[in-house]
């Protein structure tokens, strides 16, 4: 009974920490001057949901990439255009007062998740049987970068999608680079490339996970001494 008295901590999953990446600062400039210009009649759970659209899209561009490559114009259609309502979801419900931030917080990322899995299936198309394997294990470490984010979260109330200098815009655009390279070289250069991805992305999330580890550690030890005070 007393557990159901506690008071509850007020919900900060609509509230990221500053996004300490190369293009978060004009990235968070370029939403706050635009946010403004979306319809009336869109809501920012409209937004969330076309991340379904653009899921179902990647799989279907990536497929058809197996003949054409060109096909890999619209696959990073459906980057960009992830990337616009996933940015601006939240933001406009901020700036009308209609959010839902906890309905937000779980579908927005899962939904996140969706689509970085749909990236990795159309890759696997195009990349072949014999580079499942790679394009799967990298899926796994992408995962892991999300899974510390939401882990933290849940852990400290914070929560941070930035790390290394790097956040989802910067990952957007890698993939959009990579399509272009598709594209006009093929696809032989980025299999060669993945091997190496993996030691490289791997290497990264062991740091990210040491040092929100090491946070964490730190928030439970002054925790218990505050306690010990008492």
């Amino acid at each position: 009974m007393e557990e159901n008295m506690r008071p509850q901590q007020a919900f900060h999953g609509d509230k990221k920490l500053p996004m300490n990446s190369l293009l978060g600062s004009l990235e968070r400039k370029l939403i706050q001057a635009t946010v403004q210009k979306i319809p009336r009649w869109i809501e920012g759970y409209h937004l969330t949901l076309m991340t379904v659209v653009w899921s179902v899209g990647l799989i279907l561009f990536g497929y058809l990439a197996q003949w054409s490559r060109h096909w890999l114009w619209l696959s990073s259609l459906m980057v960009f255009l992830q990337w616009f309502t996933d940015s601006y979801d939240g933001a406009l419900g901020r700036l009308r007062d209609t959010g839902i931030p906890k309905w937000g917080y779980y579908m927005d990322h899962f939904l996140d998740y969706v689509f970085l899995c749909s990236v990795f299936i159309g890759y696997s198309f195009i990349l072949g049987k014999e580079n499942t394997i790679i394009v799967y294990a990298l899926l796994l470490i992408f995962t892991g970068f999300m899974m510390n984010s939401y882990l933290s979260f849940a852990a400290t109330n914070e929560f941070k999608i930035t790390f290394l200098g790097c956040g989802p815009t910067e990952i957007r655009i890698v993939f959009i680079v990579m399509n272009i390279g598709i594209i006009f070289w093929g696809v032989a250069w980025l299999a060669h490339a993945l091997p190496y991805l993996i030691p490289i992305a791997l290497l990264g999330l062991i740091v990210v996970v040491s040092r929100t580890q090491r946070y964490i550690w730190g928030v439970d030890m002054r925790d218990k001494q505050s306690r010990g005070r008492q």
